[in-house]
This record gives C-alpha cells, structure tokens and sequence, in this order.
C-alpha cells in the first residue's frame, strides 16, 4: 500500500498556517507505523533547500494543460529528522513567489491561482503514476478535483479528502478551469465541494468539527454536499509534533522545563515579560495569542470588549498577520497601553515558542475552528488555554472545575460566540490565577495531556485500510 500526501503547504518548507504541521508532522507518524507515504509539494520559488539535498527523479514530465503541452520537473528530498520522501514538482511558470498569490491566503478566484494549483493538481495524479501509489491522500481545496480527475480517467487509485478549512473552497470560473483541464463543466466550479462529492472517503480535523460541518451554521454551504456523503465522512484530530513543541527540548526558550521541573516556567514568563514590556512582574498574569488576525480566529469579540480588558490586572501579547483593520487596531492599541499590551505583526517561530512557555494563559475565541494545534501545544507548556467551545477545542480542552477539592479539566471554555462571554471567562480564569495552589495543579493536568500524532496516525491508517 503506496500512499500519495498531495498537499499545497509541508512545514518546514513552505508554511502559511496549520496546514503546513499537519502535512510535515502525520506523514512522519504514518512511517514510523510502517506506512509507505510519500509527500508531493509545489517547488514554490520561496522555498530553499540545499541542491546536495536534492534528486532528480525525472525532467520534463509531459502534461496537457492550457491546450498545450507543459512540462515539470519532479525532484526529491526527505522531511528533516525522517526517512519520509518529499516529491516537489518544479515548474517556474506557475510556482514563482510563496505559497499564496494573496495576503490572506484565500482563493480570489483568479486564473493565476487558478491555474497555479490545478496544474499542480494534474502533476501530482502523474507523480502517483509514476511512483504507483494506491492511494491519493488529497489535503482541502487545492487539490480539490483530483478525486473527480481519477474518477472520469478511470485509474487505479483510491482518494482520501482530508477538510481542514472548510470556510476555504477555491471557486473559481467554469471558462476558467474548462480552458485550462480541457473540461467541460457547466457552472463555476467549487474545488472543495468537487472533492466532496468524488472521494471515496472524506474525513476532517477533529471529531466535532465532522457534526458542525453537517450544519448551515459551519458547513458554508456544503453542508448539503457532505450530508449526501456523511456514511463517507469522520473526523481525527489533529496531533503535535513533540520533537519541535516540548518545553523539556525547546531551544528557542529561556529556560527548559517538564513536570518535574514546573515552577521552571517562571523564568520564561520574567524572559517574555521583559521582552514585551521591559519589566517582570510574575503577579500580573500574561495572555498569549498566536494566530492569523482574521475573524474567523475571534479578533471581532476581543475588539468589542478590548477596553475593559485593558482595565483588568494583566499583561497581553499577540502574535501575529492578517488583514489590515486587525493589523493596524492592534498595533495603535499597542501605542496606547505599552505597559499592558504588546503586538507583534508577522510571524516569528522563536518568539512563537516563548510565548507558549511565557504565558500563563492561551487565548483562541474562534468563531469557529476545525482542530486548533494552539490550544495543544500551549498545555505542553502548562499554559492554560481559554477557548470557544467549538470544533477541535471543544474535543481537546477539558473544562475546569472543583469538585471535593480536587481541580478537574485543563482549561476555560464558553459556548456563545459573544464578546461578553468571553470577557466573563478571562474573568474567571483571572480570578483562578489568584489561587496559587489551584493554578498549579490546573497546569499538571494541562502538562500530563497527550496529543501526539501516533493515536491520529493508526486512525488514518484504518482509512487507508478501507480503502484498498
């Protein structure tokens, strides 16, 4: 059983968001329990790897597309610290620049992008040829029609279609994809949707977000598609990569702690403190954010109530980029409370990590969020997450409570979508963070959690079992 990972992101190479760790973390956990996977990326000009590191595999590959023949390059390396081969398909007319042709890393629909991950698409059923996969393992939208190319060619390969963003589709012109596949599609084409109704089995990023994308609230507008194809449709969650998000090995922090060593996480809280608003005070809690500023991540709710926030006895950092209103609000509150709140625009993977082992408490109010990797990673570090309770957080944070004195769950959840709600919850967890001996043993339960991507990695392989 040959398995083909086609995937627009692979961390370390080319990373916009959770996509890329999924990619460059499972296919390292689907080896090392004897999975024969094989990832295959677009050589975007952005990515650098050394050419000793490089083997070409074959040069201009034929390929029909945009009513000539094209041509790639299929070149191999390996994912670092694994023996789990990455194919990278080169072609410099469509690959130029980064991942996305637009900030936000949304599909506008343009024949550019269009073109970039349907040729994409095309090359990589060529890679499986060549390598005589079994399986394609096709990761959201991008490859999107791979399901319904393999049908309509009648190949002897089997599909998986992983969701992991649902809000994200590429839909794009019928004249578009008509002239550029040589198809003959009667109305504007939705990628995701294609993938939906074609693949033979479809899963998505954790158990809960595989019933709310059942539904008109999170299923934008496929919610019909997928209720056809539900017998087809589970959902695994996520896992994290230990060997890069550990705070017992984590290079980029102050100081290296685990259980044993808890009270450790001090020094990187006085470290984050000093960094941010140059003076510690280990008193005044810390609330770390790390996300793309988008409203699908919160930013609406945390805007509406930012000012009473500001009144509370706390200290704010965010990491982060996104779309300008968030970017330039952030950064002109900043101004105003240099004392209180800090923002960092961009992302930073150093400054990332500290944040993890510096904060005391985890902020993701998601509107609505597929898995989260954020709220995991941050319980690692025995920093508490505060979430909405939707889709994967609403699986992976267990809600705090006292019962006979002893302290349950690993973290602060609320229901409503809803600014106040949220507001009431920092509340809560402030209040908490005041009970020193409560707090501690709120991070032991936190720390003690594991979500490492071997118990995802059997399941997708139960996937991969039914399929062949």
């Amino acid at each position: 059983m040959k398995i083909i990972f086609a995937s627009s992101e692979c961390a370390p190479f080319a990373k916009v968001g959770g996509l890329a760790d999924v990619a460059g973390s499972l296919p390292k956990a689907l080896k090392k329990i004897g999975v024969n996977i094989n990832i295959v990326l677009p050589f975007y000009g952005s990515i650098k790897i050394n050419k000793k590191d490089l083997k070409l595999v074959k040069s201009n590959i034929p390929l029909f597309f945009d009513k000539e023949e094209k041509y790639f390059n299929l070149l191999k390396t390996k994912l670092p610290k694994s023996n789990v081969s990455l194919y990278l398909i080169e072609n410099n007319d469509y690959f130029k620049g980064d991942v996305y042709l637009t900030s936000d890393a949304s599909s506008k629909g343009s024949q550019s992008e269009a073109a970039r991950f349907l040729f994409f698409s095309m090359a990589a059923i060529k890679v499986a040829q060549i390598i005589k996969a079994d399986i394609m393992h096709c990761n959201d939208w991008h490859v999107g029609l791979i399901p319904e190319i393999i049908k309509k060619n009648k190949l002897p390969i089997k599909t998986l279609l992983t969701i992991h963003n649902i809000g994200y589709q590429g839909i794009y012109p019928k004249t578009t994809v008509n002239k550029l596949l040589g198809t003959d599609f009667k109305e504007n084409v939705n990628c995701l949707k294609k993938g939906i109704l074609n693949a033979d089995l479809i899963n998505t990023v954790s158990e809960n977000y595989a019933k709310e994308i059942l539904t008109k609230e999170f299923g934008f507008g496929l919610e019909s598609s997928l209720r056809k194809r539900k017998q087809f449709l589970s959902g695994i969650v996520n896992g994290i990569d230990y060997s890069q998000f550990h705070p017992a090995n984590d290079s980029f922090i102050k100081k290296k702690y685990s259980l044993k060593n808890i009270d450790d996480k001090k020094i990187n809280k006085d470290y984050l403190q000093k960094l941010c608003f140059k003076k510690a005070d280990e008193k005044i809690p810390v609330v770390g954010l790390i996300s793309r500023l988008a409203e699908q991540k919160g930013f609406d709710i945390i805007k509406k109530v930012f000012p009473k926030i500001m009144k509370q006895n706390l200290q704010f950092v965010i990491l982060g980029k996104g779309t300008d209103e968030y970017e330039k609000f952030f950064l002109k509150k900043a101004a105003e409370y240099p004392e209180k709140f800090f923002v960092k625009i961009g992302f930073d993977e150093k400054m990332a990590h500290q944040i993890y082992a510096g904060s005391d408490i985890f902020l993701m109010p998601s509107r609505f969020e597929p898995c989260g990797l954020g709220q995991m990673i941050a319980m690692k570090y025995a920093t508490i997450p505060l979430v909405r309770a939707t889709g994967g957080l609403k699986d992976t944070v267990l809600p705090f409570k006292k019962e006979k004195g002893k302290v349950l769950g690993t973290g602060f959840l609320f229901e409503k979508y809803d600014s106040e709600k949220m507001f009431q919850t920092i509340i809560k967890a402030l209040d908490l963070f005041e009970e020193k001996k409560d707090w501690k043993k709120l991070q032991i339960n936190a720390i003690k959690q594991d979500f490492t991507w071997e118990r995802s990695a059997k399941k997708y392989l139960e996937l991969y079992r039914k399929l062949v």
